[in-house]
């Protein structure tokens, strides 16, 4: 439901949901400088069922749904920001594998793509050409088998394989590592404005909580992002990747979350990484050609 649809909170969702006050107290959990995604899950999992509100003091929410409305309001932003709360009929049901599961994520966009066949590409923010190139084609041909493109919009590998999404005029989710109303790369403002309003764009990040922390604090958001990436989809992808890429902690969560991992061939061929061998022992698949993939998906 949005933020700012024309309805009053008296219009529930299903189970007497009331979206601005989930919202207010999962802003609020945030606000304790000791809460994470881990303490966080670990809470609703000793108390099944429960909410963001059954935590938090009404008077609280009630001042933290004024602030995140104002916030996002001051944004102007051109898409509307939608929330989904674990417990209501269009969560997604694949979170329910991560490790620390989120209770609430922000969208905007068609929520249709999150029940779609779909696939992560990731890689490193500094592709060479030819990863580029790999990209590019290794999209146009998922999307023939009518795969949806999951990415992170970061630089790079996720920008590719975003745009080549667009331009096969084919689905394409941005989950992101900031808040819903924050451009993280600046220069990819545009995209992610164009995929949230012509696509789907998700975050799990808390809005308040952002804007009290330094860069240095918020980078942790970025690890959580890929988590989620990879619980959402059923395989990713790795282009390229460096021997400390944040990627590999995509590799991880997809083998830990029973998702498929794919790393291209010309991974195993350069010698400034070990990585690829260390993930093909775990599980993972090394790709030579896209029937490796195709066939391993069932496509």
């Amino acid at each position: 439901m949005s933020l700012f649809a024309d309805r009053s909170d008296d219009l529930l969702l299903d189970d007497a949901i009331v979206p601005m006050k989930e919202i207010g107290a999962y802003e609020a959990l945030w606000n304790d400088r000791k809460t994470s995604f881990k303490s966080l899950s670990e809470r609703f999992a000793s108390n099944p069922g429960s909410r963001p509100s059954d935590f938090v003091d009404p008077e609280v929410i009630e001042s933290f749904k004024i602030k995140i409305t104002e916030m996002i309001k001051s944004n102007q932003l051109d898409y509307r920001t939608n929330i989904l709360i674990n417990g209501t009929f269009d969560f997604p049901i694949r979170l329910k594998d991560a490790k620390e599961p989120v209770e609430v994520l922000y969208y905007s966009g068609n929520l249709d793509y999150l029940s779609t066949r779909s696939v992560a590409i990731v890689g490193t923010r500094k592709p060479s050409d030819e990863g580029k190139k790999r990209a590019d084609k290794l999209v146009k041909l998922l999307v023939k088998d009518d795969v949806t493109i999951v990415s992170g919009l970061a630089q790079g590998i996720d920008t590719q394989a975003h745009t080549s999404a667009i331009n096969a005029k084919a689905r394409t989710i941005a989950v992101i590592g900031t808040p819903m109303n924050t451009f993280y790369p600046k220069q990819n403002k545009s995209l992610q404005e164009y995929i949230a309003k012509n696509h789907l764009l998700v975050s799990q990040v808390p809005f308040y909580r952002y804007t009290q922390q330094t860069f240095h604090g918020n980078k942790l958001f970025f690890p959580e992002r890929n988590k989620t990436m990879s619980a959402l989809t059923e395989a990713t992808i790795i282009i390229e990747a460096g021997e400390t890429s944040g990627t590999l902690i995509q590799a991880r969560a997809a083998l830990h979350q029973g998702r498929k991992l794919f790393i291209l061939d010309s991974c195993f061929k350069n010698p400034k990484i070990t990585w690829p061998d260390r993930f093909l022992k775990q599980g993972a698949i090394r790709v030579k050609d896209y029937l490796d993939i195709k066939n391993a998906l069932g496509l």
